[in-house]
């Protein structure tokens, strides 16, 4: 079984993970820094929550199917350098402790709304996905950054 935001000690662990976190953690692959990093997290949960919909990706028709297995049922951690759509890039400079707070905002809000809350406005990558896939896609993306950074 694969761990998901819902789950209140999942969501909890990554809150500890983000309170780790420091502007200067050196990468470990990548381009971002943390602050970019955490605001490209809470874009990725605003899309999750409908506050976002970029249009499908043509690799995710192409690639989904084998992503999403590996992803969301085998509970596989997501690859460096993954792909991202461009609505989702952070290239300019941002505030560290503004998109700290920013994000854990955004982990308690997607957690307290549950399921209900959640879009049904398919994924650019991996298309349509139930409430708790796209829970299980937010854990994994947000511990794919946080290990991106060491915590």
């Amino acid at each position: 079984m694969t761990q998901h935001l819902y789950e209140p000690a999942v969501a909890a662990e990554i809150k500890q993970r983000i309170a780790r976190l420091r502007p200067d953690s050196p990468r470990q692959w990548g381009r971002m820094t943390p602050a970019q990093a955490l605001a490209h997290c809470v874009s990725s949960l605003d899309m999750a929550l409908g506050r976002s919909n970029p249009p499908r990706m043509l690799v995710g028709y192409i690639f989904s199917g084998i992503a999403k297995r590996s992803l969301l049922v085998r509970g596989e951690p997501m690859r460096r350098n993954s792909p991202t759509t461009r609505d989702l890039r952070i290239r300019d400079d941002r505030d560290f402790a503004t998109e700290s707070k920013r994000l854990v905002a955004a982990i308690d809000e997607f957690v307290g709304g549950g399921p209900t809350a959640c879009t049904t406005h398919p994924h650019t990558f991996f298309g349509p996905l139930t409430p708790v896939e796209w829970a299980t896609l937010m854990y994994q993306h947000l511990d794919h950054h946080l290990r991106q950074f060491g915590v």
